[in-house]
């Protein structure tokens, strides 16, 4: 099972990627950089695999790029407060 395919494993992974990161000292803006690079290869990329995923992809094609990093950095605040 992939951690894709639960959205409740997804988050935790997020949440605990962000926790090291911030640990190796990474600021802010390139974390959110990286969501939003993340976001995008998902969203051009991986088939969705629940619906909360497939969500996220709806919103992420709609975006431009301005709220597309707005998406990317209120995921990371989400998890960020799991």
């Amino acid at each position: 099972m992939s951690i894709l395919d639960n959205w409740d494993q997804w988050k935790d992974f997020l949440g605990d990627r962000l926790e090291a990161t911030g640990e190796k000292g990474v600021g802010e803006g390139a974390i959110n950089e990286m969501a939003y690079r993340l976001g995008n290869y998902l969203a051009n990329e991986v088939e969705p695999k629940n619906a909360e995923e497939q969500i996220l992809k709806d919103l992420w094609n709609v975006a431009d790029e301005q709220e597309q990093h707005t998406i990317a950095a209120l995921m990371m605040k989400y998890v960020k407060n799991k």
